[in-house]
């Protein structure tokens, strides 16, 4: 989701995908998930308009009632001031989740972030120290402050934002409560996992392998041959001859070092066809 900042979303759009937002880390919770980089770019609009939750490469599973957190990951501006302190005690991860929300809201309305600085360090102090100003309507104000509370074991939790006045428009739009919302939790089985994981080929393969299409061919595209006589192409008038290690190969790299030492040059890849990224992988 990109959140245009000279002109940000309405009141009325923001609480619709705030809404979406609110339900999916409801969701998320239930099932013992810390997603840990809440921000609108993690947030995929679908083609029914509603907000899909994506990335969890930094989330975090917990047992129990919630999370007790001790690193910081994420993206700086929307960390909460009880992950950088200094002391590193345990902070509660869900707290952290509706620090960020509250950060992701504030874009929604205003386009840019509550704490901004290019400098990290001055970035952290602001978060941790700077009051959040906003002239809004008073109902978002409120949420907004108590969602930015400086403070995570005062910070508003999910069940009271749920029930906020202007999430709810005073009581119009209620939210399904959270056993209509989160129905069962989902116990994952260790087949379940392993068949998840898939064995991906590294790009040198998937090149060989084009490459060998290419030329209709199942040999090694990159393997020259027994032949003594085949040119090398190390270096201009040089033959590929048998070398100590009694096969072609020590003569390439032989030859390749001998052209580093006299050209000067620095460590080169060797020297392949070029085949794009994207042309190998289609």
């Amino acid at each position: 989701m990109e959140v245009p900042t000279d002109k940000p979303f309405s009141e009325d759009q923001s609480r619709f995908y705030f809404q979406d937002l609110l339900r999916g880390i409801e969701y998320l919770h239930y099932q013992r998930i810390i997603h840990r980089d809440v921000k609108p770019s993690n947030l995929l609009v679908g083609e029914d308009g509603h907000i899909k939750i994506a990335d969890f490469g930094v989330s975090n599973q917990f047992e129990g009632a919630d999370a007790l957190l001790t690193s910081t990951v994420g993206t700086p501006a929307f960390l909460a001031p009880e992950a950088l302190s200094e002391t590193r005690k345990n902070f509660s991860g869900k707290a952290l989740d509706v620090w960020a929300m509250g950060v992701t809201l504030y874009c929604f309305v205003f386009g840019v972030c509550p704490f901004m600085d290019e400098r990290i360090v001055s970035l952290h102090q602001k978060i941790k120290t700077q009051p959040v100003d906003a002239d809004i309507s008073d109902d978002l104000k409120d949420l907004l402050l108590k969602m930015l509370d400086k403070n995570p074991e005062t910070r508003i939790s999910i069940p009271q934002i749920k029930v906020h006045p202007w999430v709810t428009r005073h009581g119009a739009e209620p939210l399904p409560p959270e056993d209509d919302n989160c129905c069962m939790l989902i116990e994952v089985t260790e087949e379940e996992v392993e068949n998840s994981v898939k064995h991906i080929p590294s790009l040198a393969t998937v090149i060989m392998v084009r490459t060998m299409l290419r030329k209709r061919s199942f040999g090694n595209p990159f393997d020259w041959g027994r032949k003594e006589d085949r040119s090398s192409l190390c270096a201009p008038g040089q033959k590929l001859t048998k070398g100590r290690a009694g096969n072609v190969r020590y003569c390439y790299i032989h030859c390749n070092q001998r052209r580093k030492q006299e050209s000067g040059d620095g460590m080169r890849s060797m020297d392949l066809p070029y085949v794009g990224e994207d042309e190998a992988l289609s």
